[in-house]
């Protein structure tokens, strides 16, 4: 699909001829990479930028990065006071203090492309792109019941409150549902190592036997080997983890114990959404619904097809 967009986006590029075009400012607005994912979600995000100002001269692009919800609203009602974008690609920090914003900005006509985190409202957005979140947190459950065939106590790390982490959680909840499997902890670990260490931490110390870990993400996993390691304990028989960062895909293809699986969930959707979003703005194509990318189980079979060395994640 990407190589289909950036093809029909340069094929327009070379149509329409230079003075008939109108220039127009497609907003991005994401977090900043305060972990893996979101470091990925940023390079490809600058990648994407930069191959369609190349090939589709009269698009515009502003992009802003935030470290928390506030400075994310500063910076679209920025763009809208001082840009004024004709489109607005966004991937909320947070559900809730972005969709009275964003919500503010669809008011002005601007078509609104909504990435990953979805908004506290539905329907604002005109295009929605994102990862099958529950589906990821089906197959994360699935992986968690057949590895645990008898049964058995374990914890769970969740993101940051959004209405994916919510859709994650019940799709996993759901999977394990009837396996005799016990959530006996169940805390935000914002999906960073550092908070994740520390959750990981206080799960250790309330709970003297805890089977296995669902952290259900890569950066969060990092942090919960890492509290597991420096307590000393041999009790955890794996981890799970998702996203595909390359270190943990690298170490499912060793065959390594702790981490014997993974899940998929791309941040190359950011590039995607960016794309279809252009082909929006400058062609008569029907964009608009949900593109929806779904999640795979990676195992020791599989990993190599999903080890990219040279990623940034």
């Amino acid at each position: 699909m990407k190589h289909l967009v950036s093809g029909l986006v340069l094929s327009m590029a070379l149509a329409v001829p230079a003075a008939a075009q109108e220039t127009k400012v497609i907003g991005v607005s994401i977090p900043a990479a305060t972990h893996g994912w979101a470091g990925g979600m940023n390079y490809f995000a600058r990648t994407a930028i930069d191959r369609l100002e190349a090939a589709y001269p009269e698009l515009d692009f502003v992009l802003a990065t935030a470290s928390d919800p506030g400075k994310q609203v500063n910076d679209i009602e920025d763009m809208v006071a001082t840009r004024n974008i004709d489109a607005l690609v966004v991937l909320p920090f947070e559900s809730e203090p972005l969709t009275g914003p964003v919500q503010n900005v669809k008011a002005s006509g601007a078509w609104i492309t909504v990435v990953d985190r979805g908004l506290a409202v539905p329907g604002i957005e005109d295009l929605y792109v994102a990862g099958d979140n529950p589906g990821f947190g089906r197959v994360s459950g699935e992986y968690v019941a057949s590895a645990m065939p008898d049964g058995g106590k374990i914890v769970v790390l969740r993101g940051i409150p959004t209405t994916i982490d919510n859709e994650r959680v019940e799709g996993f909840q759901a999977a394990i549902e009837g396996k005799n499997i016990e959530i006996i902890g169940m805390e935000h670990g914002n999906w960073n190592r550092d908070d994740s260490f520390t959750v990981m931490q206080d799960f250790l110390s309330k709970h003297p036997q805890i089977d296995a870990v669902w952290a259900s993400d890569d950066d969060m996993a990092v942090g919960v080997l890492a509290a597991i390691e420096a307590a000393g304990r041999d009790d955890i028989k794996f981890v799970l983890g998702g996203a595909g960062m390359k270190e943990m895909i690298k170490r499912v293809m060793d065959g390594d114990t702790m981490i014997p699986a993974d899940v998929t969930y791309p941040p190359s959707m950011i590039a995607t959404a960016i794309e279809i979003t252009a082909v929006g703005l400058v062609s008569q194509a029907p964009v608009s619904g949900q593109f929806i990318i779904g999640s795979v189980l990676v195992t020791p079979e599989n990993a190599a097809e999903f080890y990219y060395p040279d990623s940034p994640f």
